[in-house]
């Protein structure tokens, strides 16, 4: 929420901090000439050039001159350091690639040493003329917010750490228990609220309160009252997602960090390079081994098919090495502890999860996902799907060879419907969290509870 006088700072600061780096560039120059090593001016006018674009670029990765950033002292303070220490190697770098391998070290060390000097000055001198400003003059935008509702508090807790904007307080008579000061109106609020020199009024909307909106913003219009509107849906369990599409604004009923086509090709790429390193690095040897031994202990195929419930609901054959001798019950029955049908190898291959390995070619042929929601036989989709609240709101994804519910103990069978309650709350919250780091961890975490021999491997 940017005020004039915030806009006017950031240039001024902008502008100031771009001199302050010439200035101390010709600084380093100066003395080093006065010991001795003496630059043309055409030395310092082509360098210079390079050191301030340079500087444009740092204060832009780390948005020194942002709007979020200017209206906070310890950020202006941690941009600034983060932008030197950049320009420093970027400019160095510059050099080296230039072959300007002959410029003096002496400048660079004491362009360097005036740089951060300068910049510790100047951030003093910025900190108390602004603390001066604010104390003598209030450059804030005096703000109130129309509804104590839930969604209200939150509004006000949030307009309350805006150093832009002073926040006075509610509008209305109920205060509803909170500590926040409250204006009283009777029934002109907005009148009392112009009095009361407040500039912009937030009205915290509530879905039965849509129609409302008309009346309310003819009666601030009369008052030369800037009215928003902010839809107040805290009364609904769904954290709703605001998305652009054209100029229509679209409510998601939830966070999808893999809606980005961004973070999906970050995960497919992870996808194929961990399952491509499984495959020719460990399943090219295992396979035989393992195959042997299971034509050895039972009859039938090496590996089992099964079909399973995929992305989107869409069924998809799961690849597993077979660990039961053939059976007529694997399509609705899971495996038990102690259950007859496991082979010995089999009951080996699931308590280190071996058995799971044939699913890298899932993984590479984009049916599965190293990390994801385990794929069930499709008999129990339809069964738990009848029961469970929101349980197919984990078909959105990939299933994957391991999960964030297996690693948080919620693997093999589920005897009680808790369990797969459990399952599935976990596997909705790897839903609306994803993140790269967060499938490491998973990967991480599943190997040290195979190492573990988990109790539910079976």
């Amino acid at each position: 929420m940017e005020t004039r006088y915030y806009y006017i700072l950031r240039i001024i600061l902008a502008c100031s901090d771009l001199l302050l780096v010439n200035l101390t560039f010709f600084l380093g120059i100066y003395l080093t000439n006065k010991h001795g090593v003496v630059l043309s001016a055409n030395f310092y006018q082509s360098n210079t050039i390079t050191c301030s674009l340079i500087w444009i670029i740092c204060t832009g990765i780390f948005g020194l001159y942002s709007e979020c950033t200017v209206h906070k002292l310890e950020s202006i303070y941690r941009a600034t350091w983060r932008t030197i220490v950049l320009h420093m190697f970027l400019f160095v770098a510059y050099l080296f690639l230039a072959d300007h391998t002959d410029f003096p070290k002496h400048i660079l060390i004491s362009f360097y040493i005036v740089m951060v000097l300068g910049f510790v000055l100047s951030r003093f001198i910025g900190t108390a003329l602004q603390a001066g400003i604010s104390k003598n003059y209030d450059m804030r935008k005096a703000v109130a917010v129309l509804g104590v509702s839930e969604g209200g508090l939150k509004l006000a807790a949030y307009l309350e750490k805006q150093n832009s904007l002073n926040f006075v307080g509610f509008l209305g008579e109920d205060n509803s228990g909170s500590n926040t000061p409250v204006l009283l109106s009777p029934s002109a609020q907005l009148k009392k609220a112009a009095e009361l020199g407040v500039e912009e009024v937030f009205i915290c909307v509530t879905p039965d309160k849509m129609g409302d909106m008309t009346d309310l913003i003819k009666e601030g219009e009369k008052q030369c009252m800037r009215l928003k509107f902010v839809p107040d849906l805290s009364a609904l369990e769904t954290n709703f997602r605001y998305d652009k599409m054209g100029n229509f604004t679209v409510l998601c009923a939830r966070k999808e960090p893999l809606q980005s086509i961004e973070n999906r090709f970050k995960k497919r790429l992870f996808d194929i390079v961990v399952s491509l390193f499984v495959i020719v690095f460990i399943f090219s040897w295992l396979y035989p081994l393992l195959a042997i031994i299971i034509k050895l202990q039972s009859r039938g195929p090496v590996f089992f098919a099964q079909l399973r419930t995929g992305r989107d609901n869409k069924p998809f054959w799961c690849y597993k090495f077979r660990s039961m001798r053939v059976n007529n019950d694997s399509d609705k029955r899971q495996a038990s502890k102690g259950d007859d049908r496991i082979t010995p190898i089999g009951r080996f291959m699931r308590k280190t999860s071996l058995d799971e390995f044939p699913q890298f070619f899932n993984v590479l042929l984009g049916y599965m996902s190293v990390i994801g929601p385990r794929p069930h036989m499709l008999a129990h989709t339809e069964e738990y799907r009848k029961i469970i609240d929101k349980y197919m709101v984990r078909q959105f994804l990939k299933p994957g060879i391991s999960g964030w519910a297996q690693t948080n103990g919620f693997r093999g069978e589920t005897k009680e419907l808790i369990l797969m309650e459990k399952r599935v709350e976990h596997d909705i919250w790897y839903f609306e969290n994803w993140s790269l780091m967060l499938d490491v961890k998973v990967i991480f975490l599943t190997v040290i509870n195979i190492l573990k021999r988990e109790e539910n491997a079976y």
